[in-house]
């Protein structure tokens, strides 16, 4: 990514469904693109929906890897990103501290080809340049589970899920009464604080959390002095109301009020250093979804509307009478889906949704684009173990017209446990308003983005699942991405470029192609209830392949080619639980200040942590975080957190 593409980061830094499957597969009363958790002696089995609805893990024919409360709780991480950079295939870049600029790439896509949902809601942020999810603001305390998807699969999603799927599940209504809660402080003068309650009574269910965090800090600059704090205070809320023994209403909110710090590019010699300045997003994000089954059950029908809400504004100082610059985006989308099982071997998903999305900014009034979108999927089981999945989805597109989008994959069973995995998808991302139409930069004639990907894998469960070990290896090809071309001071003198007399010399274009490839590698290993491993180690092979093109072969910036993490828990007869998570990540390379080529060393984190139970609900814990005080970059110019102690209490009641 070109140099604008940092200096825009930094400008803007300041953001389903599942039917209930039946009986066999998944329990009751689940209407929400998640993943179900059940019990078994060593681990957990966990159904994924991977296709937009509930599946047994052994039928999905894609990488999917799954984030539950207890390793949250674990691993004690408050940003979410945090704990994402430790699964397979993914790389993670932050701009400074909590509440920096958080990128979160899969498979070697950039960060805008994530696509991510909260509660069934697409959460991709109109007022970023590129449509990104900013995961700076996302925060653990309300999550109940992550399902991470690697690869393209916009025949169920639609735009946006290039590189992959990011599915965020908050805290969910549970039978009884069930109440958690913790407060911790630490380094830098954090504070994070978070409480939840949960419950049913007749037909009404529901769940409320809410949170606080406060923390002052580190120079988001590296070549900085001056401490950049964040705060962000939000919450969730989930209410569900049997209309009827078939009949459900859903109601699902999101709401979380942000203010960071931020370093930026003074003059005269614009390098990033110390600013007085400061960003606060307010995003909300709701769901309203009515379900109905039909036919025994056989038959699952969901009507939803969601929006999502954002509104970012900078500031050039503490005290300043009104924003130096504002972005306000909406999105909001009618969906039907149904998920009809014909005989038992044979399962027919379709939908159908419409979306209106908004934007407008300082320099843009308004601008806005609607898209309709049609899919269908057929899941067969045509012999005992195999699983086959194909699909289709029609696009239409104000600005872009239409488009077809394929996917089909498959999964096949030995009785050896041995569990072999091939699929083919594609992927695609329509331009952004921001792209298209703002002064100076945008361009009308961009056209959307493509991907097709093959990925192959295999995983292997040995001693009653005790150890679960995959390898799975992947190819994608993206053309037409979208970048930013800075003009040179000759296309700016020449009356035959675009460039010429460019105010601010730039815009963006769409690249011929590139290709990431790779292989992913995960070990679970639970000898027993009280001791667990993870590992994954990841290879990403991802460059510009654009023919003819001065950057071709040239491996694209902030996409590390290596990065392995593991973690090590035992909980202790005395149920004193301790554990330790290292990541090595590779080298890479960033674009400075000054628009040239730096590189970024690799380096290696270790974390340590420990918790222990007083009485029956409460305990106490404890990490280190970078123990031996690691000087790393994610992106050029901006610092890393040092060595830093964290300490709290935890409440868990049920």
């Amino acid at each position: 990514m070109l140099k604008f593409s940092v200096l825009a980061s930094s400008a803007f830094a300041a953001i389903a469904i599942a039917a209930p499957a039946w009986a066999q597969e998944t329990p009751a009363n689940n209407d929400d693109q998640s993943v179900v958790i059940a019990d078994s002696v060593t681990r957990t089995d966990i159904i994924v929906t991977a296709t937009g609805v509930p599946q047994a893990p052994e039928t999905i024919g894609q990488a999917v890897t799954v984030i539950d409360r207890q390793t949250i709780e674990q691993r004690q991480t408050v940003a979410l990103s945090d704990l994402l950079a430790t699964t397979p295939g993914v790389t993670v870049s932050r701009n400074g501290g909590l509440g920096g600029l958080t990128a979160v790439r899969i498979r070697g896509a950039e960060g805008e080809q994530t696509l991510t949902l909260i509660d069934g809601v697409r959460v991709n942020d109109p007022t970023s340049p590129g449509g990104a999810f900013d995961f700076a603001n996302l925060l653990t305390g309300s999550i109940d589970r992550v399902e991470v998807l690697r690869g393209p699969n916009s025949v169920p999603w639609g735009s946006q899920a290039i590189g992959g799927v990011v599915n965020v599940i908050t805290m969910q209504p549970e039978e009884g009464l069930q109440a958690r809660a913790n407060v911790e402080y630490g380094r830098y003068d954090s504070w994070f604080a978070n409480g939840g309650i949960s419950g049913s009574s007749g037909i009404v269910s529901g769940a409320l959390n809410a949170g606080y965090l406060k923390t002052d800090g580190f120079s988001a600059a590296a070549a900085g002095k001056e401490p950049d704090g964040y705060r962000q205070y939000g919450a969730t809320g989930r209410l569900e109301i049997a209309l009827a023994s078939n009949v459900k209403l859903d109601l699902r909110g999101y709401y979380a009020d942000s203010r960071g710090d931020i370093d930026g590019y003074a003059a005269p010699f614009f390098v990033l250093g110390d600013t007085p300045q400061y960003s606060t997003t307010k995003e909300f994000y709701g769901y309203a979804g009515l379900s109905a089954d039909f036919l025994d059950g056989r038959f699952h029908n969901r009507v939803a509307f969601t929006l999502a809400d954002i509104n970012r504004d900078n500031f050039v100082a503490p005290g300043a009478a009104a924003p130096s610059s504002l972005y306000r985006g909406r999105s909001q989308r009618y969906e039907y889906q149904g998920d009809f099982r014909v005989i038992d071997a044979v399962r027919v998903v379709a939908g159908a949704e419409y979306e209106e999305t908004r934007y407008r900014d300082s320099t843009i009034s308004h601008a806005t684009r609607n898209t309709t979108g049609i899919y269908g999927e057929v899941i067969v089981t045509p012999i005992d173990r195999l699983t086959a999945t194909g699909g289709v989805r029609y696009v239409d597109d104000s600005k872009f017209g239409h488009h077809w989008v394929w996917g089909a994959n498959a999964a096949y069973t030995l009785p050896t446990n041995t569990t072999l995995r091939a699929s083919y998808a594609e992927g695609f991302k329509a331009p952004t308003l921001f792209q298209l139409n703002a002064p100076f930069y945008g361009n009308q004639e961009l056209q959307p983005e493509t991907a097709q990907s093959y990925d192959v894998g295999i995983e292997q469960k040995l001693l009653g699942n005790k150890i679960v070990a995959s390898l799975t290896w992947f190819h994608r090809i993206t053309t037409s991405q979208i970048d930013f071309h800075s003009c040179t001071a000759g296309e700016i003198a020449n009356a035959a470029s675009r460039c010429y007399q460019q105010l601010f010399g730039g815009y963006y274009f769409n690249m011929d192609r590139t290709r990431a490839q790779g292989v992913e590698f995960a070990l679970d290993v639970r000898p027993t209830d009280r001791l667990s491993l993870n590992a994954s180690y990841s290879f990403i092979d991802a460059k510009d392949r654009t023919p003819g093109a001065a950057t071709f072969d040239q491996p694209l910036l902030r996409r590390p080619r290596q990065a392995l993490s593991a973690s090590i828990d035992w909980r202790t007869p005395i149920d004193l639980s301790v554990g330790a998570t290292v990541q090595n990540v590779g080298a890479t390379a960033d674009f400075d200040s000054f628009g040239s080529i730096v590189a970024l060393k690799n380096y290696t984190l270790l974390g340590l942590r420990a918790e222990m139970p007083i009485g029956k609900y409460f305990s106490v814990y404890g990490r280190v975080d970078n123990l031996f005080d690691e000087r790393y970059a994610l992106a050029a110019e901006y610092g890393t957190p040092g060595r830093s102690v964290y300490g709290g209490v935890r409440l868990k009641f049920n």
